[in-house]
Order: C-alpha cells, then sequence, then structure tokens
C-alpha cells in the first residue's frame, strides 16, 4: 500500500524575516488539516514545508501567501509525495 502523502515546499523571498511570518503560518495551520514546518533560513528566505491532501495543502499555501503578500517578493515551490511523518505545524529551528 502506498503510504506517500502529497508535499508541497515553498522557499519566500523578501521582507519575510522579522515580521512574524511563521508565527502567523503556524496560526493559518490551524484551519487546515495540514502538517509541516516552517523555518528561517540563514540567507534570509523562509521555508516552509507543507503535507496532506493535495487541495488543502494548496488552500494553506494560497492563504499563507494572501495574508503575508506584503512582506513577500518572490517564491519558489516544489511539489512531491513524501512518506515522512510531520507531528502537526510548527516552526522548525
Amino acid at each position: 500500500m502506498d503510504r506517500s502523502k502529497y508535499r508541497l515546499q515553498v522557499w519566500y523571498d523578501g521582507k519575510v524575516q522579522g515580521v512574524g511570518f511563521r508565527y502567523k503560518a503556524v496560526d493559518i495551520s490551524k484551519g487546515y488539516d495540514v502538517s509541516g514546518f516552517v523555518r528561517n533560513l540563514e540567507d534570509g528566505r523562509v521555508h516552509m514545508a507543507a503535507v496532506g491532501d493535495k487541495l488543502e495543502v494548496r488552500a494553506f499555501v494560497r492563504k499563507v501567501s494572501e495574508v503575508m503578500a506584503d512582506f513577500i517578493k518572490k517564491t519558489q515551490e516544489r511539489e512531491d509525495f513524501t512518506e515522512q511523518k510531520y507531528k502537526g505545524f510548527q516552526i522548525e529551528l
């Protein structure tokens, strides 16, 4: 049986650190059936990975992008499938 789940990874560039981006993403995740993480990168970007049903994950990522639009200059996405299990959606250090 295939246990792979849809995963969407997004790298956000712009003024995305120091503006509450990670905390807002975690707060938004509470309204969606997703798991994964969000973390700051040393180069100033934010990396987010969300796992779950494709439509749910896409809706969650769209909402994060809408809410944080003033801070995002550009995004890069990569979708795949993973067997990795995440416990909820949380900030990863």
